[in-house]
């Protein structure tokens, strides 16, 4: 009877031991390259308002920074191009800075607000306008103003030059100044807001819209309604030439999507890189 019992604890130490060795030898390691438990990966892919770029840019670098294993690809093309291509499934984000259109809204497009953007209407340098009403606006974008001195200006024709139907800046314009009259087809199209600051530079009598963040020295940025652009003006709401910058999702954002929209529009980055970039941080917006 001893020597059974001591067989059978034997036995069980053995096959104990068996266990562990096969449980040890059994481990895979994991691969050299793959990231470590709970750092983030994959891939964000980003496109539509050009308006926005001046934003997006630093986020991306700085969230690659901050986490190596994720790849932020963004382009423009316009608000309108950002909608249809993250509804398509072209992009895992849409960037515009217009309202989704109708078209899309079956679609289960998630939207954030990113920031506000305020616009502002620039001028060559040769303009001695510095001011002008909404209805001026109206009045020399439908073209019923076509020379400086119907305005308070020199004898000097209007060459307006802007952006095309796809862009979220000019549906912006549209809605918010010229509430509902249609834009003059004798006008100078350009694809970005970088490109209309160069063409109305180098182009005198020249006019046209522009992000906030795009204008500089090279151009002459007129006030609206005798308000002169500046972000305290846009949150106290005495310039009202502004919208919100949205991201839009093929549904609720998840992953890398989700952390680089939750860093974008964290007050850590926001508080550092949307007002000196021409934007209100969405934060301040009163609406």
């Amino acid at each position: 009877m001893k020597l059974s019992k001591k067989l059978l604890a034997g036995a069980l130490a053995m096959m104990l031991g068996v266990s562990l060795v096969a449980g040890c030898g059994g481990q895979k390691e994991a691969p050299k390259n793959a990231p470590a438990q709970g750092e983030l990966s994959g891939t964000v892919t980003a496109s539509g308002s050009t308006a926005l770029l001046p934003l997006l840019k630093p986020a991306q670098e700085e969230f690659q920074n901050k986490n190596p294993k994720v790849t932020v690809n963004i382009a423009g093309g316009g608000s309108f191009t950002g909608q249809n291509q993250v509804a398509a499934g072209s992009v895992t984000i849409g960037n515009s800075d217009v309202p989704l259109q109708d078209s899309l809204k079956d679609k289960g497009l998630v939207e954030t607000k990113l920031v506000g953007i305020p616009f502002v209407f620039i001028t060559n340098t040769d303009v001695s306008v510095d001011n002008l009403t909404q209805q001026q606006y109206v009045d020399i974008f439908t073209g019923k103003v076509s020379n400086w001195k119907e305005v308070g200006g020199k004898d000097q024709k209007i060459t307006i030059i802007h952006r095309a139907k796809s862009s979220g800046s000019r549906g912006a314009i549209a809605e918010i100044v010229l509430k509902g009259a249609a834009f003059t087809d004798n006008a100078v199209i350009q694809d970005s807001n970088g490109a209309v600051r160069a063409a109305i530079a180098s182009t005198p009598g020249a006019i046209g819209y522009v992000d906030a963040a795009y204008a500089d020295q090279s151009v002459k940025t007129l006030a609206y309604n005798g308000v002169k652009f500046s972000i305290n003006d846009v949150i106290d709401g005495k310039y009202p030439v502004y919208t919100f910058g949205r991201m839009f999702t093929k549904g609720e954002p998840t992953g890398a999507v989700k952390a680089f929209i939750d860093y974008a529009t964290s007050p850590e980055f926001q508080n550092v890189y949307a007002e000196k970039n021409g934007f209100v941080p969405v934060t301040k917006m009163k609406k």
